[in-house]
């Protein structure tokens, strides 16, 4: 959303973030593009020492210039306040909060190691936007060659028959040709599970991690600079359960700063499910992620428990179909959004999914929710 100028006057305070201007012949040393959350109808500067980059604050209104022109103007500011660094809709540990709201700041490369589904991609997106960056999300499990991260190859059939090769640019080097135009923007490039990819191809992108912040680009057959304004976050999966995944070398971590990552406890996820689903009874909820938390903390199993499981069984009890059954219907939609993400069959003990079972159905006892007999 974008706000309209009129929406906008002098002594009305805001959140927002601000960043170097790079900006040539600019008398504003910070530029911010957004104010709480949603796009200024202009640019947003101050000149005011009090502002650390990169670190959300309060501002003030302290000028529009030139309101009545759509293409012209600025809005100038005062610093009121430090903000707190908020990601909304998921839960962070107070301490790594901090540890990333450093990180941001400094521009390094992070690396954010957790169990599947605890947040990491919601945890990119949301900074993101709370930061007013360009989010740019690639997916590394489609890395065969090291080329793959900045074009594909695409194989197509011309008018006379004969085959036409076309590259096509990823969204990676797109982001990076834009940031060399855009000064004024940034752009953070999530490299989403980047141990799916094999070694040699990750290889190719030290470079662009490390101070030389470049890269190879394989249609104009040379190097490109990577421009101060993008910042790089990348995400692994690791443990046994994980398929088609590849060891993080030294040299390859040496390159980001890591930051450990886990589910939410329960209270907080029963919180943000709240928030997601406020027609649900908050003891509903409550039983809901007493299951989700027995079985993660269960010793014999070999994967985890997403947090998309427990969202998706809400949505099914949410459900007019299944609303007016209440806790009843709770069993039989845990065999789906639980059970059914391990290998083998609920009423197999012998499997993954008898185990969770199992976990379901003890767990369920002492809430006192009846399990009927199958």
């Amino acid at each position: 959303m974008k706000w309209n100028v009129e929406e906008l006057t002098a002594g009305r305070t805001f959140e927002t973030t601000f960043w170097p201007n790079a900006a040539e012949g600019t008398q504003f040393k910070l530029r911010a593009t957004h104010l709480d959350g949603r796009r200024a109808p202009k640019v947003v500067l101050s000149n005011d020492d009090r502002i650390v980059p990169g670190q959300p604050c309060v501002v003030r209104i302290v000028e529009i210039d030139k309101a009545d022109r759509p293409d012209r103007g600025r809005i100038v500011v005062e610093f009121v306040e430090r903000a707190p660094f908020k990601i909304e809709g998921m839960w962070l540990d107070p301490v790594v909060s901090k540890k990333l709201q450093v990180l941001l700041q400094s521009g390094l490369n992070i690396l954010l190691d957790g169990p599947q589904g605890c947040g990491k991609t919601v945890l990119a997106r949301s900074i993101a936007e709370s930061l007013g960056m360009v989010f740019v999300f690639f997916n590394c499990g489609a890395v065969v060659e090291a080329t793959d991260f900045l074009v594909s190859i695409q194989v197509r059939a011309s008018d006379s028959g004969s085959p036409v090769t076309d590259f096509i640019k990823t969204d990676v080097l797109v982001a990076i040709e834009e940031a060399m135009e855009h000064r004024d923007r940034r752009y953070l490039v999530f490299l989403d599970e980047l141990n799916r990819c094999q070694e040699s191809a990750r290889n190719a992108l030290m470079p662009a991690l490390d101070s030389t912040r470049r890269l190879f680009h394989p249609i104009d057959n040379t190097f490109i600079p990577i421009p101060d304004n993008v910042q790089f976050i990348a995400a692994v999966n690791r443990g046994r359960e994980f398929t088609g995944t590849f060891g993080i070398d030294a040299a390859q971590l040496d390159r980001f700063a890591p930051l450990q990552m886990d589910y939410p406890p329960p209270a907080a996820e029963v919180e943000i499910l709240q928030r997601r689903h406020p027609a649900l009874p908050g003891a509903t909820l409550e039983a809901v992620v007493a299951v989700a938390d027995a079985i993660r903390k269960a010793k014999d199993l070999p994967g985890s428990l997403s947090v998309r499981a427990t969202d998706e069984a809400c949505v099914y009890l949410a459900h007019p179909l299944f609303a007016e059954d209440g806790k009843r219907a709770l069993p039989e939609i845990l065999k789906t959004s639980f059970c059914a993400r391990f290998p083998g069959r609920w009423d197999d003990v012998t499997t993954d999914a008898g185990t969770v079972w199992g976990v379901v159905k003890k767990t369920l006892a002492t809430l006192r929710v009846p399990v009927p007999e199958t």
